[in-house]
């Protein structure tokens, strides 16, 4: 029968000690570069695989890492937990996923679930019903490692990693202004969160810099992040029912942006009338009707870089005082109406 090979067969194959063997899988800064390639290579060989049920009785750790976001069906978030997930388990560590629905409540009692079940640390991307952030703030103070990415908070100092929102919205408004459009609508999220602000000020950079008239009537928020269909189709249908109504809207959530074209659809709106541009990650998103010219994130990357500052807190052997947010490109993509 086979038997998998152990840190000790390893050792013993090395010339090594078992401790130093350990170290070298962990990545532990005491050993050399040298050494640690040599022990990767040789386990490679043997098709070793960590036992994280004996690692987290020895260590005191779960290995395991718990993920919130608002909502699993969204294409920003599927992708960014695919590339949480390429660095976690490659590292040895399990996700647990909740989503929150974009709701407070939920997001407090999935932190607290998890904290519960003593995850090693905690990805979290903020909901948009939340404006409270106590409970992470206890957390925090108490030593669990928590990181923030893509809808981040002020209130916690740890590491960070978001869009250029402002420059992806300002991108996407100045597109539409090129197209000839002045009375340009903003369908945008809840308002306390912080993707919400940078794009709002990147669209109003936009207006300001080509001089056309900001207008308040034009702003609108869906405080349930699309989420909710009917609450988009009413922002739509109260923009379109304004005196002087918009010739163009940008869209700066994926959510909404969905939503949005659906219901323009459902309002059987003409496409020449009024021009869409969005934040959108979805792989359909070319083929929609009305088309859509749309900002893409680096959801991938932006996981994987989220989980390597969540393992550098983790497995940290002094305290880490220094932290920094990490901002990304975002992508436009041209459009034209058919």
């Amino acid at each position: 029968m086979y038997k998998p090979a152990t840190i000790k067969d390893i050792a013993l194959a090395l010339k090594l000690s078992p401790s130093t063997v350990s170290r070298a899988l962990r990545d532990g800064y005491e050993i050399s570069v040298e050494t640690k390639r040599i022990v990767m290579e040789y386990a490679q060989k043997v098709n070793y695989k960590s036992n994280p049920i004996a690692l987290s009785l020895k260590n005191r750790r779960t290995y395991s890492i718990g993920i919130v976001v608002p909502k699993l069906a969204n294409s920003f978030f599927s992708q960014a937990i695919a590339g949480i997930e390429s660095i976690a388990y490659e590292k040895g560590y399990h996700t647990i996923i909740t989503q929150t629905h974009d709701s407070s409540e939920r997001e407090r009692t999935n932190v607290n679930h998890l904290a519960q079940r003593s995850v090693d640390g905690l990805l979290i991307s903020m909901s948009a019903g939340t404006s409270d952030y106590s409970f992470l703030k206890t957390l925090h103070e108490d030593g669990l490692p928590i990181v923030f990415f893509d809808r981040v908070i002020d209130e916690i100092d740890t590491f960070k990693v978001t869009s250029d929102n402002f420059k992806g919205a300002y991108n996407a408004t100045e597109s539409l202004i090129k197209k000839g459009r002045k009375k340009i609508a903003l369908l945008s999220n809840a308002p306390q969160l912080s993707i919400t602000n940078e794009r709002l000020s990147g669209y109003m950079k936009a207006l300001a810099d080509y001089h056309v008239h900001f207008r308040p009537e034009y702003i609108r928020n869906c405080s349930k992040g699309g989420n909710d269909y009917e609450e988009v189709e009413d922002a739509v249908k109260e923009l379109l029912a304004l005196p002087d109504k918009p010739d163009a809207i940008f869209i700066s959530s994926d959510r909404i942006s969905i939503s949005c074209v659906r219901a323009l659809k459902h309002l059987n709106f003409d496409p020449k009338e009024i021009a869409i541009a969005g934040f959108s990650n979805s792989d359909v998103v070319d083929l929609l009707h009305p088309s859509l010219s749309y900002v893409r994130q680096k959801a991938f990357e932006m996981g994987q870089i989220a989980v390597e500052m969540l393992l550098k807190l983790i497995e940290s052997k002094y305290p880490v005082t220094e932290f920094e947010t990490r901002v990304l490109d975002t992508e436009l993509h041209l459009v034209d109406p058919k």
